[in-house]
Order: structure tokens, then C-alpha cells, then sequence
């Protein structure tokens, strides 16, 4: 039940510092530092809706409220796939094979995730 409050705290502290970025900046003016603090509220922020809707899903579906330190694990992989494709379209690269490969890459770290822990 902490680790809930933690997830949503750091999910809501990453949204609005992304709303608050892309209101007041642009992305010429922000330089790198800029750049990289956007991808990480970003990933943040996906991380903990990601991770709150795989909770949700566990509960209902299996009847099991306990949300172990592998499943936290299965989450950070899943939300590191939107930041790949945020990558992929900065460099106007979005096309079948590229979903295709970011899909692998996700499945091949899920799998590494599930074996290794």
C-alpha cells in the first residue's frame, strides 16, 4: 500500500512538471538537459499509470491484491516502449519495422525479466 502512494505521488509530480514544460518551453530553447528531464517525466509518468493499471488488472482478473517486486519490474519495461517510439519519431522514423523491433526489444526484456528474477 506504500509503494501505491509513492507510484501515484511520482506519477502526479511527473505530470504536472510536464504539462508545466510544455506549456513555458519550446523544444529550441530547452537544450539537452531539457530534453532529457522530458523524456524522464515522461517515463515517470507512464511508469506509474502503467504500473497502476497492471495492478488493477491483477486484482480483478487473478483476485491477487499482492503486487510483487517482479511485477513493478514488468511495468518498467512496458513503459520504456512509448519512450522508444517518442525516439523513433523525433527522428521521423516510424514505420512497420520500427514498431516491430521495439516490440521484440520489449518482449525479448519481459522474457529476460521473467527468467532472471
Amino acid at each position: 500500500m506504500k509503494h501505491n502512494r509513492i507510484i501515484v505521488a511520482i506519477g502526479i509530480i511527473g505530470f504536472f512538471s510536464l504539462l508545466i514544460m510544455l506549456i513555458f518551453t519550446s523544444p529550441t530553447e530547452i537544450g539537452p538537459f531539457g530534453v532529457l528531464l522530458f523524456f524522464t517525466t515522461v517515463y515517470a509518468t507512464l511508469f506509474s499509470i502503467i504500473s497502476l493499471l497492471f495492478q488493477t488488472f491483477k486484482r480483478i482478473a487473478f483476485k491477487n491484491p499482492n503486487f510483487k517486486n517482479k511485477d513493478y519490474l514488468y511495468s518498467a519495461v512496458l513503459a520504456f516502449a512509448p519512450i522508444m517510439l517518442l525516439m523513433a519519431r523525433s527522428f521521423n522514423a516510424v514505420n512497420l519495422w520500427t514498431i516491430s523491433l521495439i516490440t521484440l526489444f520489449v518482449a525479448l526484456a519481459e522474457f529476460l525479466v521473467y527468467k532472471r528474477i
